[in-house]
Order: structure tokens, then sequence, then C-alpha cells
């Protein structure tokens, strides 16, 4: 199962501070925890939303808004693609992640092609499996 860890904003987030040395420090150490047990495919922290930019997709137009965006709870600062064998183990790494002070997490499970139902036909599997070929082989 693969999880995506999404790390919520905060005030000093969306005001693009870094945080100090010992928390790279610490970071990097529980990342490496990670990839040697397997379990890290993937992560990395978010620019300020006021970098970034909403696309609204309507029956009639797309209207873009550039940030800074308002609500910073409702907002992600980084995240991790994690591959485990349940939620359960997801949040039991989590736990042992070197995060302080307000910092809200949410984890949620990535679909996996089996998981898509019907629409999801054998081409479209196919298709899909090329374009995920051709993303590794760029590393």
């Amino acid at each position: 199962m693969r999880f995506m860890i999404l790390l919520k904003a905060d005030k000093n987030t969306e005001a693009g501070i870094l945080p100090d040395q010992k928390v790279f420090d610490d970071m990097i150490r529980f990342n490496e925890e990670l990839v040697k047990a397997g379990v890290m495919l993937s992560g990395d922290g978010l620019q300020p939303s006021s970098q970034g930019a909403r696309v609204k997709f309507s029956k009639e137009s797309v209207v873009v808004t550039d940030g800074p965006f308002p609500e910073t709870k409702e907002l992600i600062c980084g995240f991790w693609i994690w591959q485990v064998k349940s939620k359960q183990e997801a949040i039991e790494w989590l736990k042992r992640a070197p995060l302080g002070g307000d910092t809200e997490v949410e984890i949620r499970r990535l679909y996996e092609m089996e998981e898509l139902g019907d629409g999801c036909t054998p081409e479209v599997k196919a298709r899909d499996a090329k374009l995920r070929e051709e993303i590794a082989a760029r590393k």
C-alpha cells in the first residue's frame, strides 16, 4: 500500500521561514531511516502558497488565482510518499518523525490500478504502466 503523508502549512511555512540546521539534520536522519527500511518512495517541501496558483475549472471557464491563499490550515507545506503494509504502519512511522510544535499531518492512501474498477480498462492500465516506465527512466 502506498500512502501520501501531507504536512500542513502554518504561519512560518507560509512566510517562507526555513527551519534551522538541527531540524534539517533531524529530518534527513529520519528520511535515511525511511529509505533504509524501504518505506520512502518520495518526499519534498513546498514553497509558500504566495509562489503558487489555484486553477478552478467550470463548464464555462478556467479561472487562475495567484497565491497567497488565506486559509493556512488548508494548505500543504510538504509531503512524503511511503510504501507500507498498512495505515497503522504509516502511523507508527509518522509517530517517529521529528516534527514539533503544532504540526498537523494527514495520511491518505493512494489508489492502486487494480482498485479503479471497470472504467480502468486493460488498455488504460497498459498505457499507465508505459508512462510510469518512462518516468522511472528519467531518474
